[in-house]
């Protein structure tokens, strides 16, 4: 049998870590997304220069799991004497920042890929019609290229960004008392880890629900062109 009781009277801790999971996800894909913009123009150049270091860091960061990166920053950085003697040692001595800079780093390599896929498979006629109207490689790409190309990624970036929340649940490792968090203080208290654990689960349900809502409704908004018509 279920302990309901402890269940409800965690509640106001998981709700708690709710919030710090969605603080997390949030800041982390802002700062993924901005970055994952001009390096998905990198990353779609005909030119070497350009493609080649933004196809190796994608390739280094999407072919090592996430957990390492983080230990990496949280734990690895600290054993370097000039870490802790710089300034820098405020911001990576912080579960928080450590934390966020990881799942940024993380989700703006797979969400670089997303783009510059989208980018590439942009029409032909689209970029040819742009440039009949004489605009310059920046306007195209900040008119045409770019609000194209985002729109046709929402798909795909729905299942990072649900990914990523998922990904979140590392923060307990390093501290943080995010939804996984308030499960493992929660197991540790009473000892009841189907207890713990399954409420765990129905929080990151409920968030993936409404990610999966959100989405949806996104696509509605701008993917309708390119909807079926009887």
């Amino acid at each position: 049998m279920l302990s309901l009781d402890v269940i409800v009277n965690s509640l106001p801790l998981y709700v708690s870590g709710a919030w710090l999971t969605v603080k997390l996800l949030l800041v982390s894909l802002l700062i993924g997304l901005a970055g994952a913009m001009p390096l998905a123009v990198m990353r779609s150049s005909a030119n070497p220069l350009l493609s080649y270091p933004v196809w190796l860091f994608t390739y280094v960061i999407r072919g090592t799991p996430l957990l390492v990166q983080l230990f990496l920053i949280y734990y690895g950085l600290a054993q370097f004497e000039s870490m802790r003697q710089s300034w820098l040692w405020e911001w990576f001595s912080s579960a928080w920042f450590c934390a966020v800079l990881a799942f940024g780093i993380n989700t703006c390599a797979y969400t670089t890929e997303i783009i510059a896929g989208a980018i590439s498979a942009t029409s032909h006629g689209e970029i040819e019609a742009a440039k009949s109207l004489g605009m310059s490689r920046l306007t195209l790409y900040r008119r045409i290229l770019l609000p194209s190309a985002l729109r046709r990624s929402l798909h795909a970036y729905s299942n990072e960004v649900i990914m990523m929340l998922h990904g979140t649940s590392l923060a307990s490792i390093v501290t943080l008392l995010d939804i996984t968090g308030a499960a493992r203080e929660v197991n540790s208290r009473y000892y009841l880890p189907f207890e713990a654990f399954i409420t765990a689960a129905v929080f990151y349900l409920g968030l993936t629900f409404i990610l999966v809502g959100l989405f949806r409704l996104a696509e509605k908004r701008w993917l309708v062109h390119l909807a079926a018509r009887v």
